[in-house]
């Protein structure tokens, strides 16, 4: 082990396995080292894969070369497209994984990467020369393992703790230790540390579970692929059920509200507030009689189910009595308790844009260790991580997505410019272009960008230059052939019009002979073109402020007319761009004007 990687990636989560991909992809010899090999890629929660924004960020994920597209297609046993009655803007795909199959083969590729070492150690310090990483030491291991970057990818490890009731152990998840050396070794190189809290709830038996008497959820009937390289989707697909709470249920949580570790001070982290335990959600609803639980079944070899919407702490006994109040529970048998955990993260705001530490030249962080929630947030950083590590390894500058090119940018850029103090979702409601940032876009938006920085195969490039080619060359045809009186385009924005309607009543369309996503995205361009052409208007305003760069060692505290509060706000933040200076809470437009002044001499 006294070999020099290029990179090293620390914890073999949903962030570690595409930052390892990506570095490795990208040329470099890189080292992946987690506490159990066994449990990579590890659904440690709900056993699905997208949703609202979150299937933006994995299409994303995809068009930019990464795997979770595709290992979720390939294993994946129901697949759903959520909001299909809603605007195509807040539109996204969600997939029920068979969790066995989804970690194995996510390991599988991993072991097949050219250039990637997979290592079961624990990591326990740094070892830094000059403010910038020389490598890392191992826990009761010598001597230093060398990288010219590494990327921290921890997930809920970092000094965790899980709570049932009063039981407290240590561990990052069940079955799992939890690590213990890096939180002190962060706080001896100066990084500020928090404490965040998520939870999971019971599993269940589903061969006690009476189906029969429950809502049935199936899956849709022409599976939707989340990768642009998947044709279909062939494995067998399975219901959901969806079943409620009920008063009787709210009583026994009252009633034992005491004993939950999150109202009895036990746990000090913060939980995240848009995916409440249940005695959360009977606190804060107290006016709401029932709440939906959704029966999702964890696999096809498998009869375990998980049933979202009860994650809890609360004492196993109590546990117990909920699950049975469940209509179609009544017998069910827990597999598990459910549990909540708490862990040490790293405030985002101590990081640049391209994820690497303002602190620790060549330290990189991604995944919940920033303080995010979900699989999806996480592999979104993870590859981010991958690219810039493995660019800075090479010498090379830093590729940063801003937040008018992808959900992946929002997500960063709210990490390093807000103070998260609360898990960070993903929605559709946080980005200002969601209309220009669909799901079904996301490769002709990004995989040009992914063919530049060598992530993607030329082959790929250009079939998506050539379906660019034919949405432009549709909607040309439609904006320029006229028909009674107003152009085939017009005809497509009546409410009753459709592209199909359209391409049976005008020959040249149909001759196009465009594909069914091809189609769909000249339907959406077109008849919400007065939508897009003034959301393009404020993205050009929006791309000439993310130009104007500060300089490194801008002293905010020394401009002249700058307000005592935004100069504190301003060096706390460190933003990179006037646009990023814009968007910190605190700063108003007197503020940004001062910056222009000084920025302009």
């Amino acid at each position: 082990m006294n070999h020099l990687y290029d990179v090293v990636v620390v914890g073999g989560g949903h962030a570690g396995c595409e930052a390892a991909l990506a570095a490795a992809r990208l040329g470099c010899e890189t080292l992946l080292v987690t506490l159990r090999l066994s449990g990579i890629a590890q659904m440690s929660c709900n056993p699905a894969i997208g949703g609202l924004a979150k299937g933006q960020l994995v299409r994303e994920v995809d068009a930019l070369g990464g795997e979770m597209g595709r290992v979720i297609d390939a294993t994946g046993i129901q697949f759903r497209l959520l909001n299909r009655s809603r605007g195509p803007a807040v539109q996204a795909p969600r997939a029920q994984a068979d969790k066995n199959l989804y970690k194995s083969e996510m390991r599988r590729r991993l072991e097949v990467q050219a250039r990637l070492t997979l290592l079961e150690a624990e990591v326990d310090s740094f070892s830094i020369k000059a403010d910038r990483i020389q490598g890392l030491r191992l826990k009761g291991r010598e001597p230093v393992v060398g990288a010219r970057a590494v990327i921290i990818t921890t997930g809920t490890f970092l000094r965790g703790l899980m709570h049932t009731g009063d039981a407290k152990r240590r561990g990052g998840r069940v079955g799992d230790a939890s690590s213990e050396g890096l939180s002190p070794a962060l706080s001896a190189l100066g990084f500020e540390l928090g404490r965040l809290k998520t939870g999971t709830p019971p599993r269940l038996d589903g061969r006690t579970i009476e189906f029969s008497a429950l809502e049935e959820q199936p899956g849709d009937r022409e599976p939707q692929p989340f990768s642009f390289e998947t044709d279909r989707i062939d494995r067998p697909q399975v219901s959901c059920f969806l079943t409620r709470t009920n008063e009787a249920i709210h009583k026994i949580i009252r009633a034992n509200i005491h004993r939950a570790p999150m109202f009895t001070g036990q746990i000090e982290g913060v939980g995240p507030r848009y995916c409440p335990s249940i005695e959360d959600k009977v606190v804060r609803f107290a006016d709401k009689s029932s709440h939906h639980v959704f029966l999702e079944p964890e696999g096809l070899d498998t009869d375990s189910v998980y049933p979202n919407g009860i994650s809890t702490s609360l004492p196993a006994d109590v546990q117990d009595q909920i699950v049975r109040l469940l209509p179609g529970c009544e017998n069910a048998r827990l597999l598990r308790h459910g549990y909540a955990v708490e862990y040490d993260y790293v405030p985002a705001r101590q990081l640049k844009s391209s994820l690497e530490t303002r602190r620790i030249r060549g330290l990189y962080f991604a995944g919940q260790i920033n303080g995010t929630s979900g699989y999806e947030e996480a592999a979104a950083q993870g590859l981010v991580a991958g690219i810039n590590a493995a660019r800075a390894a090479q010498g090379k500058s830093a590729w940063v997505p801003d937040r008018s090119q992808s959900y992946i940018g929002v997500l960063i850029d709210d990490l390093v410019s807000k103070d998260i103090r609360e898990p960070y979702r993903m929605f559709t409601s946080r980005s200002e272009y969601r209309l220009l940032l669909r799901h079904d876009n996301a490769d002709r938006r990004l995989t040009p960008i992914a063919a530049e920085l060598g992530l993607v195969s030329a082959a790929r490039a250009e079939c998506v230059r050539r379906n660019d080619e034919h949405i432009r060359a549709a909607i040309q045809l439609l904006e320029t052939s006229p028909h009674a009186g107003r152009t085939w385009a017009g005809i497509l924005r009546r409410p009753e019009s459709s592209f199909a309607s359209v391409a049976a009543a005008f020959a040249p369309l149909a001759a196009l002979e465009l594909s069914t996503l091809e189609a769909r995205q000249v339907e959406i361009e077109v008849k919400y073109d007065g939508y897009v052409k003034r959301m393009r208007a404020g993205l050009e305003r929006f791309r000439k402020s993310e130009r104007i760069r500060f300089p490194a060692q801008i002293d905010f505290h020394g401009l002249a007319g700058l307000k005592r509060e935004a100069a504190h706000v301003l060096a706390r933040f460190r933003p990179e761009t006037l646009g990023q200076a814009s968007r910190l809470a605190g700063i108003t437009p007197a503020d940004i004007g001062v910056l222009q002044i000084h920025l302009r001499r």
